[in-house]
């Protein structure tokens, strides 16, 4: 069976081909992946680039903007704006009504109430980023080094 697209205007002029998806209907622009398994609502539009993993639920009237990342087992209440760049992590919930700006990322477990408003670039739930790829952090300390007598600062025996 064809895939049928319907075309949308959007804001600057230019003209995004979405289909629906096959588990809620929900719109998703061409450019997006989802994983067969999300729920995706009726009244819901996923933008171009936006990547929503296995077992993800968006709620209906919800914006999920471009390039956007919904991570595996994340809740999306109703009439959500989920702003362009933002990764929300791994069984996430972010409740009705909800706004999230530019680059907001949402940790991994982490909950965003109902009708809160997310600045850009915030990070929630975590003294970390959410990590999409390994990182490595340089630190300023130098390694324990033995003294002359054998032992460490602390009197320890190196």
């Amino acid at each position: 069976m064809a895939r049928v697209y319907e075309e949308i205007e959007g804001r600057a002029g230019e003209v995004e081909r979405y289909r629906h998806h096959p588990n809620g209907k929900g719109m998703v622009a061409a450019r997006a992946l989802i994983d067969p398994s999300a729920f995706i609502e009726r009244t819901t539009f996923v933008e171009a680039d936006a990547d929503i993993r296995a077992n993800a639920w968006i709620g209906a009237g919800t914006w999920i903007d471009r390039s956007a990342v919904i991570g595996e087992g994340a809740f999306i209440g109703a009439n959500v704006h989920i702003g362009e760049r933002c990764v929300i992590g791994r069984g996430a919930r972010v409740g009705s009504d909800a706004r999230l700006g530019a680059d907001v990322q949402v940790a991994h477990g982490a909950s965003v109430d109902r009708d809160a408003r997310v600045a850009d670039r915030t990070v929630v739930g975590s003294e970390r980023p959410v990590m999409t790829e390994p990182t490595v952090r340089q630190t300023n300390r130098a390694p324990r080094r033995p003294r002359a007598n054998g032992t460490d600062r602390f009197g320890k025996a190196a």
